[in-house]
């Protein structure tokens, strides 16, 4: 059955494939996230370890969002390692960091995840599609959010 939801098919193209990029982006600093969570060590162990927790169960969550958003508007959503690999701008850990430089890269992800769903806005507007708009708005304020909080760690 052909889908009619007010939105052409260019736009909700267009629209799925920035939300591609901002599910792999949110997927990949979901896997780093929960790594860190595992293999944090020092003085801040408990600290980190429960704030990691909380930004990768919510980062589970987002992620679903994303790709339900992305089925509702008539396209497959990625789901692979390799798919993901292809389209995420933010980095995997590499192994080894101290806690420090989990909370540096973390920051970094965070605000990178940020701006990919910023990057997505106009052709949300363009179509007039509120709800990715929404979801968006929410994902942008998650993420900025708990870079400012992980930075605050830094100072």
């Amino acid at each position: 059955m052909e889908l009619n939801i007010g939105i052409s098919s260019d736009d909700r193209e267009a629209i799925a494939s920035g939300l591609a990029r901002l599910l792999a982006d949110s997927y990949t600093l979901y896997m780093k996230t929960q790594n860190y969570h595992w293999n944090v060590e020092g003085p801040m162990f408990n600290t980190l370890h429960l704030m990691f927790e909380g930004h990768y169960t919510e980062l589970a969550t987002a992620v679903d969002e994303i790709a339900e958003r992305i089925r509702a508007l008539g396209v497959k959503a990625p789901g692979s390692y390799s798919e993901f690999a292809r389209l995420a701008s933010v980095e995997e850990a590499k192994g080894g960091e101290s806690a420090e430089e989990m909370i540096r890269q973390l920051v970094i992800g965070q605000e990178t995840v940020a701006r990919t769903a910023r990057e997505i806005f106009p052709a949300a507007e363009k179509a007039s599609d509120e709800p990715t708009a929404d979801l968006l708005t929410q994902r942008i304020q998650s993420h900025e959010k708990n870079a400012w909080m992980l930075r605050s760690m830094l100072a």
